[in-house]
């Protein structure tokens, strides 16, 4: 049996091959072609540790009660959905973006989410890496 070499021309290929020759993967695979480029809202991602990181999503406008922070199925989704505005007069300038929108970021199996918090327009989200008992260190002395 010869080793195959893929080069960067010939990754659709190789994705196509190992499509066609694996059950149960579609959804991991479609993560990748299916991804929607958008930088709204801006956000952080902050490695804090070998065992930590936190996710910080600048949400400026919204109250506690828009956002929603959810898992399913390997992925934290973030929605926020504003409110109706009572009428505040014309715009002469509107530099905020107040539009409804959901983010979703695939977590790995060993990670979860320890806290929530939202205050001052800055939702921040800890995630951490779940360490299984024998490989956590153990001081003997």
């Amino acid at each position: 049996m010869e080793i195959q070499r893929y080069t960067a021309a010939d990754l659709p290929t190789l994705f196509d091959k190992i499509t066609k020759n694996s059950i149960g993967m579609d959804s991991y695979f479609d993560s990748f072609w299916n991804t929607t480029q958008t930088n709204y809202p801006p956000y952080n991602l902050i490695h804090v540790s070998n065992e930590e990181s936190r996710l910080e999503i600048a949400i400026a406008g919204f109250k506690k009660d828009d956002v929603k922070v959810y898992t399913e199925f390997g992925k934290i989704y973030v929605e926020a959905v504003k409110a109706e505005q009572e009428d505040v007069g014309e715009f002469v300038h509107q530099g905020l973006a107040r539009r409804s929108f959901q983010r979703a970021w695939t977590l790995s199996d060993d990670t979860e989410i320890r806290s929530v918090s939202f205050d001052d327009g800055l939702l921040s989200i800890v995630l951490g890496k779940v360490v299984p008992d024998h490989h956590k260190r153990v001081d003997y002395i």
